[in-house]
């Protein structure tokens, strides 16, 4: 008889949850007298711990999560090119007195050229992956960026090269900041999905850091030469190359598998990510799982018509608002406010060496985020969220207060202690940030769509934060010169209506299925009382489905949809495929207690 553990990962226990080696089943075992949630039916299943993290999904969350460093390296040196002496001789323009300087229209679109780019990558990533499958998209978009980049270290003196350079890199971004959530939340094991996720705001922030330490380097000792940003141009080619060839040598995900008919191997990536054996019950259940809900999506339609179908399928719309709220208001916390302008913000505080402010707290935004890892898991995502959100408007409130009432803004020199304590606010903020809105909202965005949707509704959300994104690139500078630092106040604002977005809307999915997330939306459950949900059994899914009115899902999870049955009717291109290969495999239809 097995020994009572004390954990019980798989479904949600706030007490429960921590970082111990191996997560337990045995709660689950229904040869154990204590089983809570046992079912008969799995009695021959293999219930031994397995360990926490593998290498198969350390490694995955490494590579692929470099789309993330790629993002986080282009955003951190774009802000100091824009004082480096000759990018802005090149590039710049030149005053009366023969200063060079960029004027508020020519850096805001150098800037933010990057964001049109990735709104447009992030919202034909989409389609593509669902086309052509999620490892291969990486890799075309790796492609694209490596493209834009040479374009932007070709330049000489054409400040609008530079800005189309931006703008092709942008649109390799855009795909990987789709993809790189997509592909850890349909691969992550449960326990860990969350954190794994994460790790793609971790890696922004490291490549964000590496940036501003190279251009703090290349500044330093090629200060007057085009190698100062033409070396830390280049060297983002090497994170590039290691993605997009790296991620060939990994399967695609399991749930993209499954879908397309490749049974077999969707169970053995399972098993390499997890660590365990064919016949172990977390596998069953995750293909269980995986099966129900693909049942409900196995009747594909046309381009345009999917499109459709996506928008007015229940609770569909309401989750794409959602998102892409969630997005925006990850861009109006202020964040990008510091990493775009920083050099230049800190700079007009009188600050001898902007470059070495901008490198520290860069540094605080990389190392605070490790936390951020810990706190998606261990204290879940609503909570972490809200508390982060009101730490965000204190800071703000402070920063902004000091900046315009404190500070002199002419001679800042004779202001150094508001300076200073500008600086310490502006720590304090990124702290907040790293740990809380950096990483937790792409988790969420990861694991707020049903797997049909999942890749166009990432691709709204994505769209979203680019657009917002943007917009906030392009015109900081014109709001600071005519607000200065009352800026600050807009960004408190938005940080206490992104809380409130929270707290009414979003569900906890803190050790949950992506399809137990999906059908607390579907049944109304009261988003601050979606940390006590229970999932039911997949008969009471079912009922939950018709009720909400996914009348054409609940056929299909009942195989009467015409994928299932082959039919000519059927627009799915690979019903005949998962029919060929024995259909979909026969696990049980539902839960005992």
């Amino acid at each position: 008889m097995a020994a009572k553990s004390r954990f019980r990962v798989p479904q949600f226990n706030k007490n429960a949850l921590n970082f111990s080696s191996y997560v337990h089943y045995d709660h689950f075992n229904p040869g154990n007298v204590d089983a809570t949630h046992g079912r008969q039916s799995l009695s021959t299943l293999d219930y031994s711990p397995l360990r926490r993290i593998t290498g198969a999904s350390f490694f995955m969350a490494i590579l692929v999560s470099m789309g993330g460093f790629i993002f986080g390296y282009d955003t951190g040196q774009i802000s100091g090119f824009l004082e480096m002496p000759d990018f802005k001789e090149r590039f710049g323009q030149q005053r009366d007195n023969g200063e060079y300087y960029f004027s508020n229209v020519r850096s805001g679109l150098i800037v933010a050229l990057l964001s049109i780019g990735t709104l447009f990558g992030a919202l034909t990533g989409g389609p593509l992956a669902d086309s052509i499958g999620r490892r291969l998209s990486i890799c075309f978009w790796c492609i694209v960026f490596c493209v834009g980049n040479i374009v932007q270290i070709a330049a000489t003196d054409k400040w609008y090269e530079v800005m189309m350079g931006r703008f092709v890199m942008g649109l390799g971004v855009g795909g990987l900041s789709l993809l790189v959530p997509l592909f850890m939340s349909e691969s992550g094991p449960r326990h860990i999905r969350g954190a794994l996720i994460s790790c793609y705001q971790l890696f922004i922030t490291f490549g964000i850091f590496m940036a501003a330490c190279i251009s703090y380097g290349t500044h330093e000792h090629q200060r007057n030469s085009a190698a100062s940003w033409r070396i830390t141009m280049g060297i983002g080619f090497i994170w590039a190359v290691i993605l997009g060839v790296g991620i060939l040598a990994f399967p695609e995900t399991p749930r993209y598998e499954y879908r397309h008919g490749k049974i077999e191997s969707a169970k053995a990536t399972l098993m390499k990510l997890y660590g365990a054996p064919a016949n172990h019950y977390v596998i069953h259940v995750e293909f269980e799982e995986i099966e129900q809900k693909l049942r409900a999506e196995a009747a594909q339609l046309g381009f345009f018509q999917e499109w459709y179908h996506m928008l007015f399928a229940p609770k569909m719309l309401y989750r794409i608002l959602l998102g892409m709220g969630l997005q925006m208001f990850q861009q109006l916390t202020g964040a990008n406010y510091f990493f775009y302008y920083g050099t230049t913000i800190f700079q007009g505080t009188g600050i001898d060496n902007s470059f070495v402010t901008q490198m520290i707290l860069n540094g605080i935004n990389f190392g605070t985020t490790f936390y951020g890892l810990y706190i998606v898991e261990h204290y879940g995502r609503r909570k972490s969220l809200i508390v982060g959100s009101t730490w965000m408007f204190v800071m703000f409130l402070i920063f902004a207060s000091i900046g315009h009432f404190s500070l002199d803004r002419d001679e800042p020199r004779k202001t150094e202690s508001a300076a200073t304590a500008m600086i310490v606010m502006a720590a304090f903020f990124i702290f907040g940030f790293a740990t809380t809105w950096g990483p937790m909202i792409w988790t969420i965005c990861g694991e707020l769509y049903p797997g049909r949707y999942r890749a166009k509704g990432m691709a709204l959300s994505t769209a979203s934060n680019w657009l917002w994104n943007f917009l906030l690139a392009f015109f900081t500078p014109f709001i600071t010169s005519a607000i200065d630092f009352r800026y600050g106040y807009v960004f408190a604002g938005c940080n206490v209506l992104g809380g409130l977005l929270i707290y009414f809307f979003v569900m906890e999915g803190q050790g949950r299925t992506l399809e137990e997330i999906d059908t607390m939306y579907l049944s109304n459950v009261l988003p601050w009382k979606s940390s006590k949900w229970e999932a039911p059994p997949p008969e009471e899914i079912s009922r939950i489905r018709k009720e909400a009115g996914a009348n054409d899902a609940a056929l299909a999870e009942h195989g009467e949809g015409p994928a299932l049955r082959g039919s000519d009717d059927s627009d799915d291109p690979h019903a005949e495929k998962i029919k060929a290969e024995g259909g979909l495999p026969d696990i049980a239809a539902h839960k005992e207690h």
